[in-house]
């Protein structure tokens, strides 16, 4: 019976659909290999080259959305060919020399959380049991610490920073030197804005972000910066000043005479060499 209707189909019709259906095949081919060469668009060889200098990491720190797209910003002029900082000084020189452009000095910088308050020195709000994120936390009451501007301590610079260079400490977050590369991530990742790129080899920094004024920054912080400017008074190059309760350091004027640091009452302003990561 099988045989009988397999010799009764007319073939003809599907020969026809096949042959429409590769003729309709062919001509798509030929209609996009056209559009292939007429909305060609050739691309700069050095983007290639520069993304090869790259170190690959896509953290952002730069402001692009990758180290491809930074690439692109360097060949259009349209970013700096020191503008990676996770690459440092070897590859800015490398990107440099493919522009065909003298070697600017690279500036090293590192990033720096501004917050003394650990678990223990600042008083608590409530105690927090959400997700394991700074963002997630600042929406119940702007954290579960009473210090309005001090470090929320639940890792969100952690999940950004893609060379393991900070982890959270005693519920604040604290930056291994040796590992970071000054990339920026972590400083667009804190919700609180309290990490700082500064000076790689910067030897002092305030290890604080209160702006309230003393009393009140008193009732909350055993730690916090109560703005009695005696770090300022002593500073022999006047690169420190107080300003809404909070000192603050010019590190174009910083001689790194340590002076600041061995006064302070509060014991906040910290030498560039303390507090690393052991890891």
């Amino acid at each position: 019976m099988m045989f009988v209707l397999l010799g009764a189909i007319s073939w003809k019709p599907i020969l026809i659909a096949f042959a429409a259906l590769a003729a309709i095949g062919a001509l798509l081919g030929l209609m996009l290999a056209i559009a292939s060469k007429v909305f060609y668009v050739k691309t700069d060889e050095r983007v290639e080259q520069i993304k090869d200098c790259l170190p690959g990491a896509n953290c952002g720190g730069c402001g692009y959305a990758g180290c491809g797209a930074l690439a692109e910003a360097i060949v259009k002029g349209n970013a700096k060919t020191t503008a990676c900082g996770a690459g440092g000084p070897k590859v800015a020189k490398k990107i440099a020399a493919i522009m065909g452009e003298e070697t600017v000095d690279f500036v090293g910088v590192r990033a720096q959380v501004v917050c003394s308050g650990c678990l223990g020195k600042v008083k608590l709000k409530y105690q927090y049991e959400g997700l394991e994120d700074c963002r997630s936390a600042i929406r119940q009451g702007g954290g579960d610490k009473v210090c309005p501007n001090g470090c929320i301590g639940h890792g969100t610079c952690v999940k950004a920073c893609a060379f393991d260079a900070i982890h959270v400490i005693d519920g604040v977050a604290v930056v291994d030197y040796e590992k970071c590369t000054g990339c920026g991530a972590c400083v667009a990742a804190c919700p609180k804005s309290i990490i700082r790129l500064v000076p790689f080899k910067a030897d002092v920094w305030v290890g604080c972000s209160s702006q309230d004024k003393g009393a009140v920054t008193r009732s909350y912080c055993e730690v916090g910066c109560i703005g009695c400017k005696i770090c300022e008074k002593n500073c022999p190059s006047g690169a420190v000043k107080v300003e809404n309760g909070l000192a603050r350091i010019d590190y174009e004027k910083c001689t790194h005479c340590g002076i600041c640091y061995e006064k302070c009452p509060r014991h906040i302003i910290f030498s560039g060499k303390e507090q690393k990561l052991s890891v």
